[in-house]
């Protein structure tokens, strides 16, 4: 097995098989190679002293590939630059991980204009410009780092920036060899004769390590999708002739979402991998695509993976890899918790002693850190085990399943819950394309719960149908039932499809859409006014003085 992913690229040097589908055109995987080897020459003569780290804003297009290739025969590290971020926020990304230049395309360039990224002038560089055009074309052909500059596995090779969904990104660290091993992890459900379809976006693991990179250990071909079209999904699964592919977040209900069309089914997807679509999407793409769907549990820290495996129940992970110690422990004393029980319908039926943190063991060691963020690593480093950040529950047999982020931990009138067992409720309403539930602060103490809904039918919303589903659910606990409700037309999702609860936080009960209510002593939820947002403010005011409101 190869210890780097240097040694990946060039292991395709001879390989004239198929190995890049982008837009109609074909590359085969000698010639990716070829094309790489002058992407790594190039960003040797533009090095300058410090951090060789490469920051990428582009979509997803062959050029992505050929830097990042060519910058793991360069030893280069690139930094995935999330095009989502605006302003400030993306200026500090880009400076807090030391990039020395910038790769872009004209909208990137507009995104970067006029921001303080201590970059001097020509370091920013547009890769539909004559200019690298001609750079790149003045390297011959078969030219590449010169002898001694082979990368080593603990060499530096990308720092992935977190999804942000529940705070801010952090940039997490991955070497050369972390990547080649979770590459050939990934790459053994594969062969030469699969076609892996990459929509989702390069700058993210989940596209790098289940599909591009697989792609490269196998040999088999990636079909690139500049970006992520719901619309276009299944035109390009049939013109590409793709086998696999992945997601993350809400991807599978925008898909689904497209009319359903005679030659849905035709095909030749064998399985997709994926995170956080609900059980009832993945039955309905199933049955629409003739493709069976599979979720597992894996972060861009890598500390903890839980695949699925044959026999699992419905909804569950998965399992931890072989000779990973996880166990789901209470997040005050670090107990493990009890096992989950179910019950005769299958609902869990003691939430509140069964979901804690999902934690290793003994998997410390596999995270390599964040970068330039001490505070972030110890918080996931404590008493010598990776504490990952998210909740879940396991039942007797082994059987993980996923409860939320741990900022979905919720404190309603002296009750601690997560959002993951309320979220999985709220999904069984009929008239829900997609929900989200997140806490708001309580203006006495604690917190209340909140609930944004993207309807099927985005005029049909019936807030007396909402209440009758809720009061009808034998597994809703007390304390669970939504406060607020906020309708809209689609829910805000970061770049990778994940939904954006820092966004609905920051909203809170104000922002756009109306908001339905159930006042305190009320038994129907009814439309929130001005007066009642001005009057929960000044009660939270008069309770938190010390604290910052933001609704």
């Amino acid at each position: 097995m190869s210890d780097t992913v240097a040694e990946l690229v060039l292991a395709r040097a001879g390989d004239d098989g198929p190995g890049l589908l982008f837009e109609g055109r074909g590359w085969k995987w000698s010639e990716v190679v070829a094309e790489s080897r002058r992407r790594a020459a190039a960003l040797i003569g533009l090095r300058w002293d410090g951090p060789f780290h490469i920051g990428v804003l582009l979509e997803n297009v062959p050029e992505y590939v050929f830097v990042l290739f060519g910058a793991a025969l360069a030893g280069a590290t690139v930094v995935g630059i999330n095009p989502t971020r605006r302003g400030e926020e993306l200026a500090r990304d880009i400076r807090h991980t030391d990039c020395q230049m910038v790769l872009t395309d004209p909208s990137g360039l507009a995104l970067l204009s006029d921001l303080d990224l201590r970059l001097d002038a020509g370091r920013i560089i547009e890769v539909e410009s004559t200019a690298w055009a001609g750079l790149v074309a003045e390297v011959p052909a078969g030219a590449g780092p010169a002898e001694g500059q082979t990368p080593e596995p603990e060499d530096l090779y990308l720092l992935l920036f977190t999804s942000g969904s529940t705070g801010a990104p952090k940039a997490v660290r991955m070497t050369q060899g972390r990547a080649a091993r979770t590459a050939a992890d990934s790459a053994v459900a594969f062969g030469p004769g699969d076609v892996l379809y990459c929509a989702m976006p390069l700058f993210h693991g989940n596209a790098l390590l289940a599909n591009l990179l697989a792609g490269l250990v196998s040999g088999a071909t990636v079909a690139l999708r500049r970006r992520f079209s719901a619309s276009a999904f299944g035109p390009d699964i049939r013109a590409t002739g793709a086998t696999f592919f992945n997601y993350v977040g809400r991807a599978l209900s925008y898909v689904l979402a497209v009319p359903e069309a005679a030659e849905d089914a035709d095909n030749r997807l064998k399985w997709a991998l994926g995170s956080e679509a609900s059980l009832r999407d993945r039955h309905e793409f199933t049955r629409r695509f003739g493709c069976p769907i599979f979720e597992g549990y894996g972060s861009s820290e890598n500390a903890v993976v839980i695949s699925p495996a044959g026999g699992m129940p419905a909804g569950a992970l998965g399992q931890p890899r072989p000779g990973s110690d996880v166990i789901v422990a209470n997040r005050d004393t670090g107990q493990e918790c009890p096992p989950a029980m179910f019950g005769p319908d299958g609902r869990l039926v003691n939430p509140e002693e069964a979901i804690g943190e999902i934690v290793g063991r003994n998997t410390a060691g596999r995270f390599e850190g964040y970068y330039k963020n001490p505070e972030a690593e110890a918080e996931r480093l404590r008493s010598g085990w990776y504490w990952t950040g998210d909740l879940g529950y396991r039942d007797a047999d082994g059987w993980f399943w996923f409860a939320g982020r741990t900022a979905d931990w919720l404190r309603v009138d002296g009750e601690n819950f997560s959002v993951g067992p309320v979220e999985r409720i709220l999904e069984r309403w009929e008239a829900a394309r997609g929900v989200a539930v997140f806490g708001v602060p309580d203006p006495v103490t604690g917190d209340q719960v909140m609930a944004a809904v993207e309807l099927q039918d985005p005029g049909g919303f019936d807030v007396d149908a909402l209440a009758g589903f809720l009061d009808a659910q034998p597994d809703l606990g007390t304390k669970w039932a939504p406060r607020f409700v906020r309708v809209l037309p689609r829910l805000p999702l970061t770049a990778t499809g994940k939904v954006d609860k820092v966004q609905l936080r920051r909203w809170g009960w104000a922002g756009p859409a109306p908001v339905w209510w159930r006042p305190p002593g009320a038994a129907a939820y009814r439309p929130m006014t001005e007066p009642d947002r001005a009057e929960l403010a000044a009660r939270f005011r008069d309770n938190h003085r010390d604290q910052l409101l933001a609704f």
